[in-house]
């Protein structure tokens, strides 16, 4: 039998500004799934695609991309959603404790919460390695603090014959990065601004959405 990876790819939609000028909600998303990733060919043809229409386009960012490129882009993520499973940490920023409001504590406390999650769904004894894609970071404090939560939790809950790598990808460069930008960002939409069109396109592979602090009564501005 061949190995078997499993892969994680992390991404975020938010601000970390707790106040009345931040964002209501911050979004930890995630998408888990094993080779071959089939939509590679797919969004490959795309961006040759738009080359040839006159659209300049060297990565796909949701936030960024015109609407005719997201509603290409979503179709064909949501062609390639077998075996891809999508989890979501949901934070209602208001109702965030001042004590967990540093980077450092949020972060930790976060990540770790959606990692456990998603690895408990698997029987990871069947997995020779654990391969965890985050953006890359450029502020080494933010970095370090992601590193840590990440680590702490894999070190935790894999086995000993599981091993894990963490790697930090700037997103232009890695297809799943984009996609995992793409789908977080269609969930931070449906929830931040009521907006659940592209939601739509990728429910069918949304497994968990988690609203961390949905038994609060507590708002701290």
């Amino acid at each position: 039998m061949a190995d078997r990876f499993l892969y994680i790819f992390l991404d975020e939609a938010g601000n970390l500004d707790f106040s009345k000028t931040g964002t209501k909600f911050f979004l930890l998303g995630a998408i888990t799934k094993e080779r071959p990733f089939h939509a590679y060919k797919e969004l490959t043809e795309l961006k040759y695609d738009l080359t040839e229409l006159g659209t300049e386009l060297e990565y796909f960012h949701a936030s960024e991309n015109a609407q005719p490129v997201r509603n290409r882009m979503f179709d064909i993520i949501c062609r390639n959603l077998a075996g891809v499973r999508i989890d979501a940490l949901v934070v209602e920023k208001r109702k965030t404790g001042p004590a967990l409001q540093t980077e450092e504590k949020f972060y930790a406390r976060m990540l770790g919460y959606l990692l456990k999650y998603i690895l408990n769904q698997h029987d990871l004894g069947q997995f020779k390695e654990v391969l965890v894609f985050t953006d890359s970071i450029p502020i080494q404090k933010k970095r370090s603090t992601i590193e840590k939560a990440i680590k702490t939790t894999l070190a935790e809950l894999l086995p000993a014959t599981a091993k894990y790598w963490l790697l930090h990808h700037c997103s232009k460069s890695n297809l799943d990065l984009q996609i995992a930008d793409y789908c977080t960002w269609a969930i931070y939409r449906k929830w931040n601004m009521g907006d659940a069109r592209s939601y739509e396109h990728i429910k069918p592979a949304v497994t968990s959405e988690f609203d961390i602090f949905r038994s609060g009564t507590i708002l701290y501005y």
